[in-house]
């Protein structure tokens, strides 16, 4: 059943349930049964040996404790943790009235997450939990449905760091196109200069970001996305409380009477100092040679970076707590207790989901979906001008399908590599750059995606909620993107491609935008 048709089966079996059903984890499962099914050829006992394995290699990885997963796990309990002890010692609720006084209107609330999504690049995971911890309090003071927050946070995160040199990402890409230019013999340009050129062909994740002005300064509101919206700008209610929310608290905690800005803004800007200073000094402590700034983010350990950081972060939390319970006496110090609880439980729905994403992922890898998919491309025999059209696609179907960009990447970038170099070497520098944007594309949505759940997870929106609201305005910004794939193909110019997306992003912006929610009500909105 490996590297066969059946082997798309488990993962569309998955994604189909979860949109019919919108029971991420019931999904999952099944997923991950009809994985384990295939593999074991339909043997039960083999099939839930598969099964045990698969949820073994998430703690333990060659005999030794996998501590990838287990620091991403820590980082999300952290998170929650920091998080109770924000609202707690009144930081939350300081910061909440304090940028009512600045920040004043919907489009405002919203555009503040774009900008700290763009400002913090150095990595998708930090990215997309830390703007959430930041920009929530605004966007629900400013009733901005959460779905909107998530959606806001996933294309600001995942393009930004596939765009930037300097990230986590960026390390990467710019490694992987190193070994391609090396094994083909291309010596016109560096891998650093490669990367550089490909940034304004990535059409995908530069019209995903200009999506998301549009979107907040047009009040572009489509598909589901208009539902959660009206509620949030009618009824105040920015969240559906009946479904599961992770990163939400769920019981009411007390919350200091003297609270302030600070003790929000401190534990936060303690865990991105923390997290970046260990992100450069792991990278550093691990580079051989002359140490240059892509060097070290080629070899920074991330999610170690991020649970020192979470540390650190929590760290300054509780010192904050002590001194609004003991010093300032703004709440009582027995609440300590409650608080850790509360944090906790607050991020187990997005362990839970990602514990079974990982699972599926990890099955659907050994049946080799992603290599049937790249063998596909790699064995027809096309024009040579649809290959970024064609690349762009089959990105997008494999990280959507595997959950991941990166394996996406893995995979897809030496064969687009090999087939440029075989037809039209002067293609090379397109096709890459089609397999980034796909992968981008595919994992924004797919509900299987790490990205994705932890972006739902830093707005506190239910997961299942954000890929649907997300789903509209990814697959529009691929469609635009998919023209600029083929005249790029087709003229070889990446000014006429990028002029084409931008013309049809505008006319998107013209035909579809309306005035702010603040100049009329969302219900005449809709009405139009």
């Amino acid at each position: 059943m490996e590297n066969t048709i059946y082997s798309l089966l488990p993962p569309l079996l998955a994604i189909l349930m979860v949109v019919i059903t919108r029971r991420v984890l019931l999904s999952l499962g099944t997923g991950i049964v009809a994985a384990a099914l295939l593999l074991a050829e339909f043997k039960i006992g083999e099939t839930l040996s598969i099964i045990g394995d698969a949820i073994k290699g998430i703690f333990i990885a060659d005999g030794e404790l996998n501590t990838y997963s287990l620091y991403i796990i820590l980082f999300l309990l952290l998170l929650g943790i920091i998080t109770a002890f924000i609202s707690i010692s009144g930081g939350s609720r300081a910061f909440g009235e304090w940028a009512m006084k600045r920040v004043k209107t919907r489009v405002g609330a919203q555009l503040v997450g774009a900008f700290l999504g763009i400002i913090i690049f150095i990595d998708d995971y930090f990215n997309a939990l830390a703007v959430g911890q930041i920009t929530r309090p605004i966007t629900d003071r400013q009733k901005v449905s959460r779905a909107k927050l998530a959606y806001i946070i996933d294309s600001t995160s995942a393009p930004m760091c596939v765009i930037s040199p300097i990230s986590s990402w960026g390390a990467y890409i710019i490694a992987l196109i190193g070994t391609i230019l090396a094994a083909h013999g291309v010596k016109e340009y560096s891998a650093f200069s490669a990367f550089m050129q490909i940034v304004p062909m990535n059409f995908y994740a530069l019209a995903a970001l200009i999506m998301v002005f549009i979107v907040a300064l047009r009040n572009v509101e489509i598909g589901p996305m208009k539902v959660h919206e009206q509620r949030a700008f009618d009824e105040g209610i920015v969240v559906n409380q009946s479904k599961p929310v992770p990163g939400e608290l769920k019981d009411d905690l007390p919350t200091s009477t003297t609270g302030t800005v600070g003790d929000l803004v401190w534990p936060i800007a303690a865990l991105v100092v923390g997290t970046i200073g260990t992100m450069m000094w792991t990278g550093l402590s691990a580079v051989e040679g002359k140490a240059t700034i892509f060097k070290i983010l080629e070899n920074t350990d991330v999610t170690k970076s991020l649970v020192t950081g979470g540390l650190l972060g929590l760290a300054v939390a509780l010192i904050l707590f002590v001194r609004q319970a003991v010093m300032l006496k703004g709440v009582n110090a027995n609440v300590f207790g409650k608080g850790l609880l509360e944090g906790i439980k607050s991020m187990l729905p997005a362990i839970y989901i990602l514990l079974f994403a990982w699972v599926i992922v990890d099955l659907i890898g050994r049946l080799e979906t992603g290599k049937y998919l790249s063998g596909i491309v790699e064995s027809s025999n096309m024009n040579v001008s649809f290959l970024p059209f064609l690349l762009f696609l089959v990105a997008g179907i494999m990280a959507f399908s595997t959950g991941t960009s990166w394996g996406s990447f893995g995979i897809l970038l030496p064969i687009a590599g090999d087939i440029a170099a075989a037809s039209d070497i002067s293609m090379l520098l397109p096709a890459l750059a089609a397999v980034l944007a796909g992968a981008v594309f595919g994992d924004h949505c797919s509900p299987i995606s790490d990205t994705t759940i932890l972006s739902s997870t830093g707005a506190g929106s239910n997961h299942m909620d954000h890929v649907m609201t997300q789903l509209p305005y990814a697959l529009i910004t691929a469609a635009i993107s998919a023209v600029g794939f083929l005249v790029i193909g087709f003229t070889g110019s990446t000014i006429a491609a990028l002029a084409v997306v931008v013309i049809l992003l505008a006319a998107f912006a013209f035909i579809f935008g309306s005035k702010p929610q603040e100049e009329k009500t969302l219900k005449e909105n809709l009405a139009e």
